[in-house]
């Protein structure tokens, strides 16, 4: 059997005890790797980080759902007046994700992080044929915490099985329910609810791993602490200006419970850029230097499982991986550049993201 033949029912095998062994096995290299070289759509010149959680090895560039500044590089195609109103039936725009999805597979990476209606269905259709390459997280943020519809886990397992059904998928590969940015708001019923449905999912086969996307770092650590058997991955800020706190720092939870942190935000939401983030754009090399220093600062970290860039071009995508190969260590003149970067960056912050210079220590 090949791996993109591979059924929810081939890894479930005769019950909950069984998911992982059945079908990690009938992956091939997804379960029990010892080394790097093993890792799935595995590149020499890419970098993999160890998931000890799921036993997985992950490219240190992963990409990101969002697509932001997608109208550059396909004009015409955000209908809703911002990225998430683009349109679906637009075949430009689905172009536009396969060959980005195309180039992060050529390039070594394999993992893709789609948090929003419409970044599951275009990316489950861009990895048709080839979801051997890469790993699928998944989030339908509209209908799961911040919705307050969906805050049981009946209903978040109604609207995963609505999703998988939409998006023609057996399972995912990580479902990571997105809660309110501070998610200390939801009460601890919720929570218990959520961390419920995540269960189910996995002992269910419909995801092979679980997780959350939070920006409320205390909350963080404690869900982490409370539920270890559940919570394998979270997903949550991380810029190129964050720095570990030297006591009580959600990276030192992390660690000791082998939980994958994704980085949202490499790129301070886009506003350490000067241009487009096109090739023909008059800043684009800067651009490039700029986007190749954050990601270099930003694994430094080994508590990083990786950042998770949204790339509007296959150009971008090459640029990024481009960072793996550089100098990991930045020295004194690019430590000092990238802060005149993000001192200005973040003084242009707009009031809804006033929230990210509360990564600055984490």
């Amino acid at each position: 059997m090949s791996q993109k033949d591979l059924t929810r029912r081939d890894f479930i095998g005769t019950g909950a005890a069984a998911l992982g062994a059945a079908g990690l096995a009938a992956q091939g290299n997804l379960a029990a790797q010892d080394s790097k070289e093993k890792a799935l759509n595995y590149n020499p010149k890419m970098d993999y980080r160890r998931w000890e959680k799921a036993k997985l090895w992950i490219s240190s560039l992963c990409l990101g759902g969002h697509w932001k500044k997608c109208n550059e590089a396909v004009p015409g195609i955000f209908k809703g007046g911002d990225w998430l109103g683009v349109d679906m039936k637009n075949e430009d725009f689905h172009k536009n994700r396969y060959d980005v999805v195309s180039k992060c597979i050529e390039v070594g990476v394999n993992y893709i992080d789609a948090c929003t209606h419409k970044e599951t269905l275009a990316y489950s259709r861009a990895l048709k044929g080839r979801r051997d390459k890469m790993y699928l997280g998944y989030s339908w943020y509209e209908q799961e915490m911040r919705n307050g519809k969906f805050r049981t886990c009946e209903a978040l397992l109604k609207s995963l099985d609505e999703g998988l059904k939409r998006c023609e998928l057996e399972y995912v590969d990580l479902w990571r329910i997105t809660m309110h940015e501070q998610s200390g708001k939801h009460t601890e019923g919720e929570v218990e609810e959520m961390m419920k449905a995540l269960e189910a999912a996995k002992k269910a086969g419909k995801a092979r791993f679980t997780g959350f996307s939070s920006h409320d770092r205390p909350h963080i650590q404690s869900m982490i602490e409370k539920y270890p058997n559940i919570v394998d991955a979270c997903v949550t800020p991380y810029t190129a200006k964050t720095k570990e706190l030297p006591k009580d720092s959600v990276f030192e939870t992390v660690r000791k419970n082998g939980v994958a942190l994704f980085g949202i935000k490499p790129y301070s939401s886009g506003s350490v850029f000067k241009g487009k983030g096109l090739p023909d754009d008059p800043n684009w090399e800067k651009d490039c230097e700029t986007a190749r220093l954050c990601l270099r600062y930003i694994l430094c970290n080994p508590a990083v499982m990786a950042p998770i860039p949204g790339m509007i071009h296959t150009a971008q995508v090459e640029n990024a991986a481009k960072a793996i190969a550089e100098r990991r260590e930045l020295d004194k003149a690019e430590l000092k550049k990238l802060d005149e970067i993000h001192d200005e960056a973040w003084a242009k912050l707009p009031p809804d993201y006033q929230w990210l210079k509360q990564w600055e220590w984490a």
